[in-house]
């Protein structure tokens, strides 16, 4: 049997569940925040917020260190997926609604079965070559639709490809790290990285702090604590327990978590031109991660 047949556990689909809310909400915390911290000082708040409180709960745990074999994933994931990705997305969620960068984020996963194919190996199925491709054009019709603001919203649109990219290599990466490494051990020791990564920004940190007001500082400790802590840690979890692909799958579900919530709490809808190409990007994930179904032996005619 080989892992892409076996089926996740009950308790992996409760994580990556908890795992799609929290970072959905994620997106309209960055959102609200980006007036008031820049995209660096906002990773690195978010980061040392959730590397203190992943640091209590693995010394609550006595997890201790992870395994040698485990740190060459753990800190390119802290530096790619935890340091760079957060940078990017908040760069960009300052230029897009939080939508739209949730919509464009999520290529993520068709970038992830390109460097599964390039990396490990595993080719480059037409399916595959067809679903990027609808997923560029995709990225397209947002770019076209978000070009009426000006050079800021395709700068925008650029940034949250690249997160989109650091997410999918973030994730390529932590894979063979949980073969040693708990999802705890995992997690904790990449945000700490990730914050490590991010230290040049302590300055505008304490700038942003002194002047921001204290409920957007608590909305970048919620960032560090609930998206980060617990959805990454969650996210490990059920990443051990499936494979990379089926885990990018789960996510599909985040930009409409993502629309729902920043118009009730942000005011913020994308255009239809924009949903369009959020949902030909999707589609176009949807297709290089599908499999095609065998078709069934046909019995023998019976003899005469």
């Amino acid at each position: 049997m080989t892992p892409d047949s076996v089926r996740p556990s009950r308790a992996a689909i409760a994580a990556a569940t908890i795992t799609v809310v929290l970072w959905a909400s994620a997106f309209v915390g960055i959102r609200a925040a980006a007036p008031h911290f820049s995209p660096g000082s906002l990773a690195l708040g978010r980061l040392l917020a959730g590397a203190v409180t992943l640091v209590i709960l693995l010394a609550i745990s006595r997890q201790g260190l992870p395994p040698r074999p485990a740190w060459p994933g753990i800190i390119i994931s802290g530096v790619v997926w935890f340091g760079l990705y957060m940078v990017a997305l908040n760069w960009g969620e300052q230029l897009v609604d939080a939508g739209t960068a949730a919509m464009l984020v999520n290529v993520g996963p068709a970038v992830m079965a390109l460097l599964a194919g390039w990396l490990l190996h595993e080719g480059f199925p037409p399916r595959l070559l067809a679903g990027i491709v609808v997923s560029f054009v995709g990225t397209l019709v947002v770019g076209f639709s978000m070009s009426g603001g000006g050079r800021t919203s395709i700068l925008g649109v650029v940034l949250c490809l690249v997160a989109a990219v650091t997410y999918a290599a973030g994730v390529v990466a932590q894979k063979p790290a949980l073969k040693h490494a708990t999802a705890l051990q995992a997690t904790t020791f990449g945000c700490v990285i990730g914050a490590i990564a991010c230290l040049p920004f302590a300055g505008r940190l304490i700038s942003d702090v002194s002047e921001a007001p204290l409920s957007i500082t608590l909305n970048v400790v919620y960032l560090g604590v609930f998206p980060t802590a617990i959805a990454f840690t969650t996210w490990a979890y059920a990443l051990a327990r499936t494979t990379a692909g089926r885990m990018g799958s789960t996510t599909y579900a985040v930009p409409a978590v993502v629309v729902v919530m920043s118009w009730l709490v942000l005011g913020e809808v994308p255009g239809w031109l924009t949903l369009l190409g959020g949902a030909l990007c999707l589609a176009g994930v949807a297709v290089s991660r599908s499999r095609r179904t065998p078709a069934p032996d046909r019995a023998p005619a019976p003899s005469r």
